[in-house]
């Protein structure tokens, strides 16, 4: 058995170091450095019976074409630049469920960008207890705020949209 892990150890190169002192590891140098071909030889002066273009000594070499102008690779040539208005923060969706199954309506609004007022006055208490487990993971999922506004009403506010303090007041009164 151990000659088997011995020649697998081999075979995958994890044998002793004295097993390759066989080999010979140095590379000999390059005697003679390559050097890349010259990209223009000169034409001989001596050269009187070479065959060459009409005219090739006469004229000097044109110089190449100018590059065009820079241009922004974000916005293409003849571009209109227009602000983007901001949209106002749309209006909390409310909701009373009577059931589990609104929590998808629940989370499809949030999910829209559009903050939910969720109350859960009268619902029995493990379906007030499953929604409030719902909504908190939907919330914390998606990196916003849950809190509760009065007894039984909480207010699910997405990451990007901030509900007003005068918002915020309504809701209590409303709620109270």
């Amino acid at each position: 058995m151990a000659t088997m892990w011995r020649r697998a150890m081999m075979y995958l190169g994890l044998g002793p170091d004295d097993e390759y002192e066989d080999y010979d590891y140095d590379v000999p140098a390059d005697p003679q450095p390559r050097s890349a071909p010259p990209r223009y030889a000169p034409e001989p002066e001596s050269a009187v019976g070479s065959v060459r273009p009409l005219g090739s000594r006469d004229r000097e070499p044109e110089p190449p074409p100018p590059p065009p102008p820079p241009q922004s690779p974000l916005r293409p040539r003849g571009a209109v630049v227009r602000p983007i208005v901001a949209q106002p923060n749309p209006k909390p969706f409310a909701v009373s469920p009577a059931s589990f199954n609104e929590a998808q309506e629940v989370a499809d609004k949030y999910m829209a960008g559009v903050p939910v007022i969720m109350n859960l006055q009268g619902v029995e208490r493990e379906l007030s207890r499953r929604l409030v487990d719902f909504a908190s993971g939907l919330c914390y999922g998606l990196r916003g705020q849950m809190e509760r506004v009065t007894t039984q009403v909480y207010l699910l506010t997405p990451s990007d949209v901030q509900v007003s303090e005068e918002d915020r007041r309504r809701l209590q009164e409303r709620s109270s």
